[in-house]
C-alpha cells in the first residue's frame, strides 16, 4: 500500500491507498491500554515508520478530524504525541511530510488499482457491512430510500431537510451490531452510551 497508484479506469487519476494499521495505530488503539504496544509514543511510532521496506515511497496516514479531541482526548496524550512527532520525523534524513497532492506530484504509480466492489476504512472486512450488514440497517436504508419519488415533489423545505439528515452514513454506522476484532472501532461512535 505504501506506493502510488492509479485507476484502472482513468490511468490519470493517481491512488493513495491508507495505510490503515499504521493510521488506526493513532485512531484508534493510541490510548487502549489493553494494546500490547500502548504506549505509543513518538519515537516509537517513527522507529516503526523507519523500518518499513526502504523501496516503499510514501505512507498514506488517514484519520478523522475527531480523532484529535474526540476519540483520543488531551487526557490520552494524543496532542504531546503530535507536538513530538514532527521533530522525530525531521531527525530522519529519509523522511518527511507531504500533502497528498504532493506525493501525487513528485512520484509516479507503480500499477493500476482495480475496484470491482465497495470499500470502506471501517473494520477488519473494509467493505459495506459497518453500515449495511444487518437486518435493520438494510431496512432503515431500503425504507428511507423508498420515499425518494416522493420527497422529489415535496416543496416542505424541513421535510427536505429532515430527509437529507437521515441519509448520513452515521445513522446505519450506530446500528451496527458486529463484534469486533480491531480495535472495538464501533465503540467510539455509539450513541447509546
Amino acid at each position: 500500500t505504501n506506493y502510488v497508484y492509479y485507476n484502472a479506469i482513468n490511468p490519470k487519476l493517481k491512488v493513495l491507498l491508507k495505510n490503515f494499521k499504521l493510521s488506526d495505530d493513532i485512531a484508534f488503539r493510541f490510548s487502549n491500554q489493553g494494546w500490547n504496544e500502548y504506549p505509543l509514543t513518538a519515537a516509537k511510532y517513527v522507529n516503526w515508520l523507519s523500518n518499513l521496506d526502504s523501496k516503499e515511497e510514501t505512507i498514506n496516514l488517514y484519520m478523522d478530524y475527531e480523532t484529535f479531541g474526540e476519540h483520543q482526548n488531551a487526557e490520552t496524550g494524543i496532542f504531546n504525541f503530535l507536538k513530538d512527532l514532527p521533530k522525530k520525523v525531521f531527525k530522519k534524513k529519509n523522511m518527511t511530510f507531504s500533502t497528498p497532492a504532493e506525493v501525487a506530484d513528485n512520484l509516479q504509480p507503480i500499477a493500476a488499482v482495480q475496484v470491482p466492489h465497495s470499500i470502506s476504512w471501517a473494520d477488519e472486512e473494509r467493505d459495506l457491512t459497518a453500515w449495511l450488514g444487518n437486518d435493520m440497517q438494510e431496512d432503515a436504508f431500503n425504507r428511507l430510500y423508498s420515499i425518494t419519488d416522493k420527497i422529489n415533489k415535496c416543496k416542505d423545505k424541513k421535510i427536505l431537510t429532515d430527509w437529507k439528515y437521515l441519509q448520513a452514513s452515521d445513522h446505519f454506522y450506530y446500528m451496527c451490531t458486529k463484534v469486533f476484532s480491531d480495535g472495538d472501532v464501533h465503540s467510539y461512535f455509539n450513541p447509546f452510551e
